[in-house]
């Protein structure tokens, strides 16, 4: 099979460092051919990359997995970015025309050109999310052609710690690999998990990871807000690991009896669950650990999508993924928080493979 044939993407998260191979077929449909993980909680936190050295060590290992199982070597692949300082910021540039003429793309350039000029403290634009520009008093997506005397051009920025691409892009470095493109990740999920028509009538794309939880905002098929909590799964975990075990026990007992929804029945003898050394574990006990952190953690989304100014304007309401979004009755206690009806949890990618 030639290089060229199949495409390659690596995305690093606060639990693991994911690789994926494979090929696009005619019909639009996704065949993978390799696959490869590393554990990556000891150098990545919060999306974050904070060991160079064991970071690129973790990518030649993926690399060299992929290669192995696809009988070929990889020339560049695609890498998502995230973290925990990745976020939205609104930039307005004006101009004001001497008298009514058409809207040129020299001007449009010129337009976008200067947005990214604009001054940002420690911080770097990785992306820009296309938005309506206003020319006089009419929104328009493409102005180009269109005429006027005034445009407005409306962006949103991506923006992250400087040190975020950095360290990545040295991390790739030394390992050797070259990157084909940086992709923002949590805009990779979402072309991945929506439908067209969630984007368009409105929706809050949350994803409940290891570290962090990304929230997206679409409305009219556009980006429009984008922020990353710096609270996750693991929280849950840590706050288990109280009740005086190791994290891995934890780790299971949070997802075998977690309920966010979680009764007592009556009966004399309250519901336990066995730890591995002997000890009984009340599950009331165990859930009233589990639902405090979550509960912190949705109000937190539910208080960044009211600082969206979409909350009352997502028709296909909210939807949930990662790993956080299989606890049991997740969903029932954001409608509970929310009074949001429209809220569901998605496992799979649109494409089919």
């Amino acid at each position: 099979m030639a290089t060229t044939e199949f495409i390659a993407a690596i995305e690093l998260s606060s639990s693991k460092i994911s690789g994926i191979a494979g090929k696009k077929n005619s019909d639009g449909s996704i065949q993978v051919l390799a696959y490869a993980r590393e554990d990556a909680a000891s150098f990545i936190h919060k999306g974050v990359i904070y060991n160079i050295d064991k970071t690129a060590q973790a990518l030649t290992s993926i690399i060299n997995k992929l290669e192995s199982q696809l009988n070929n070597s990889i020339a560049k692949v695609y890498v998502g970015i995230g973290g925990q300082s990745l976020r939205t910021v609104k930039n307005a540039v004006s101009r004001v025309l001497e008298e009514e003429g058409i809207i040129s793309q020299e001007l449009v350039d010129a337009i976008s050109d200067e947005n990214l000029e604009v001054p940002l403290m420690d911080m770097s634009v990785l992306d820009v999310a296309p938005q309506e520009y206003k020319i006089d008093n009419n929104l328009q997506a493409d102005p180009v052609g269109v005429a006027g005397k005034r445009i407005t051009g409306n962006f949103l920025n991506i923006v992250a710690r400087a040190s975020l691409k950095k360290n990545l892009e040295h991390s790739f470095e030394q390992a050797k690999i070259e990157i084909a493109d940086l992709l923002i990740a949590p805009i990779a999920l979402a072309n991945a998990v929506l439908t067209e028509s969630e984007m368009r009538s409105g929706c809050a794309l949350v994803d409940f990871g290891a570290d962090t939880t990304t929230v997206s905002v679409y409305k009219n098929n556009m980006l429009r807000f984008l922020s990353v909590l710096p609270l996750g799964g693991n929280n849950i975990t840590r706050d288990i690991t109280a009740l005086q075990m190791e994290e891995a026990e934890a780790e299971q007992l949070k997802k075998k009896y977690g309920d966010m929804l979680y009764e007592e029945e009556e009966t004399e003898t309250p519901a336990v669950c066995t730890l591995e050394d002997g000890r009984n574990i009340e599950l009331n006990v165990l859930n009233d650990i589990i639902d405090a952190r979550v509960e912190e953690i949705l109000a937190n989304v539910w208080n960044q999508l009211q600082l969206s100014g979409y909350e009352d304007k997502l028709l296909s309401g909210i939807i949930f993924t990662g790993g956080g979004a299989n606890l049991k009755n997740l969903e029932e206690a954001f409608r509970k928080r929310s009074k949001v009806e429209k809220v569901k949890t998605t496992k799979f990618v649109h494409s089919s493979i």
